[in-house]
């Protein structure tokens, strides 16, 4: 994909397709709409009278002037004047892209900025051009992503956009920041949609080590991998008992990049890792079982993280873990009764092999804190069904022990889209933990199914600064939504990264 950046008077822009955004309400162009009216013959001012396009969040229609230099305009609904937010743009950004891209156009120029500030939410967050920029582009670079790698026919019907410019009048320095900005954290986001929605035979524990190793030589981290041997000498029984049934060799993937002060206690990044999840011996029902490879989402948005914030230079040290397996039945698979050892030495009873995702977590978040000292903890896992049932998928499920980093990722995920709701972890929940035979068991019931686990993930984290997000329902989208098409989302990269740059230590 090839970005541009672009200011200048609109008599000097050429435009395949110019996506240009108009406020509920509005009678008559305004503004851009109303300059892009003028070199177009009044078809924006006509579509507005007739009453054919209101101005509706989100709602477009394009217009056609072939014998103009702009080609088609899409106009897309920004709402009522007055509430436009960060999300907003974002949103818009992408319907009008896409919009551009159904019918093939494969040059979009996007022009929302001219109106961002004009119908900026009042009594919000003062207008910041920069973040604005990076909003829009955002939403436009996110909505066109696609996955074409195993089609083999039709491919030249294919639709799909070669070039994206971002356009202003005026204040290039604040754009071109921000689109900067926007580039690394969506290319870092594709390549997370990438591995989600490859298929597991492809995407196995090994594949997600390799990519690690590459992102980090190419955006400025180390990594070091370590193998089924290397696990079993440091004794991590989560990890090494949920693979106990595959073929394929588990892959325990540390990155650490050095953007602090030197000694600084890092920030620790934990992603769950399934490549596939067929539940184990406590098997899954076989409808839907194919979308149990998104279950290393938080593993794949781990990886991501590490590459958007070496690439932006963020201040801050981090390690990124992603412990790496897939969940198989088999003759040597751990069974409901098990009881393993995890790295912290702490016992598990095993009453559901389903419920995996916590067994490798634990072992991840205990090394965080005992080898890399940890100075805060976010984990991301694609954890419960309860999650799903409990917030839909709009909202990641937000626990923790710091009431400060959970309201930083609160206030980040409102900041970026991707929005959370916190949860409770008061004590007693933890009695549905308790195990007659060993320490804790590994679930707690059908009752209170995500706060249960985030309970037994909380023991692990101690007194260290932690917070788990459920992204159960946020990973992966069945309905098409603005800026993130059917499949993987990448959430909650842009909520945990801004939280990174944000959240004083």
């Amino acid at each position: 994909m090839n970005v541009h950046v672009k200011t200048g008077k609109l008599a000097d822009l050429a435009a395949e397709g110019l996506v240009v955004g108009v406020y509920e309400g509005e009678q008559a162009p305004v503004g851009l709409a109303a300059e892009v009216d003028g070199a177009i013959g009044g078809v924006i001012a006509a579509v507005l009278k007739a009453g054919d396009f209101k101005g509706k969040a989100n709602s477009t229609i394009v217009l056609h002037a072939p014998a103009n230099q702009l080609k088609r305009v899409a106009l897309v609904g920004l709402g009522k004047p007055g509430e436009a937010t960060l999300e907003t743009l974002r949103q818009a950004a992408g319907k009008g892209t896409t919009a551009l891209r159904d019918l093939n156009v494969k040059a979009v120029t996007v022009g929302l900025l001219a109106e961002a500030q004009r119908g900026w939410k009042a009594g919000g967050e003062a207008y910041d051009a920069r973040q604005a920029a990076q909003a829009v582009a955002e939403g436009s670079l996110l909505s066109l992503f696609q996955m074409n790698d195993y089609r083999t026919r039709d491919r030249d019907e294919l639709k799909s956009v070669d070039q994206v410019t971002f356009w202003a009048a005026d204040g290039e320095d604040a754009l071109k920041a921000g689109v900067e900005a926007a580039q690394v954290i969506t290319d870092a986001i594709t390549l997370a949609r990438e591995l989600i929605v490859h298929p597991s035979n492809f995407a196995t524990a090994t594949h997600m080590a390799e990519v690690a190793v590459k992102a980090g030589k190419a955006a400025g981290f180390d990594v070091t991998v370590f193998e089924k041997a290397d696990l079993e000498r440091m004794k991590m029984g989560g990890i090494l008992a949920v693979n106990q049934g595959s073929v394929e060799p588990p892959k325990f993937i540390v990155m650490e990049y050095h953007g602090g002060a030197k000694g600084e206690a890092p920030i620790a990044i934990v992603g769950k890792g399934i490549t596939f999840d067929t539940g184990g011996i406590s098997i899954k029902p076989g409808e839907g079982m194919d979308k149990m490879k998104y279950d290393m989402a938080g593993g794949a948005a781990a990886i991501a993280i590490m590459i958007a914030a070496a690439r932006l230079g963020v201040k801050k040290n981090l390690v990124g873990l992603v412990p790496a397996t897939d969940n198989m039945p088999s003759g040597s698979a751990f069974k409901p009764g098990d009881i393993f050892t995890s790295y912290n030495g702490m016992t598990v009873e095993v009453l559901n092999t389903d419920a995996e995702g916590r067994m490798v977590l634990c072992d991840a978040i205990a090394y965080a804190i005992k080898d890399k000292k940890a100075a805060a903890v976010i984990d991301m896992a694609t954890l419960t069904g309860a999650c799903v049932i409990a917030l839909g998928t709009e909202a990641v499920g937000v626990l923790g022990n710091n009431q400060g980093l959970v309201d930083q990722l609160l206030k980040s995920g409102d900041k970026t889209g991707d929005r959370g709701w916190q949860m409770p972890l008061w004590k007693e929940y933890n009695e549905l933990l308790r195990s007659d035979i060993a320490d804790m068991k590994n679930i707690g019931g059908r009752e209170a199914g995500t706060i249960t686990a985030a309970c037994f993930l909380q023991r692990f984290a101690g007194d260290t600064p932690w917070c788990h997000l459920d992204i159960a329902g946020t990973a992966w989208t069945e309905k098409e939504k603005p800026y993130r098409p059917k499949g993987p989302t990448g959430v909650p990269v842009r909520m945990v990264l801004d939280t990174i740059q944000n959240w004083p230590l």
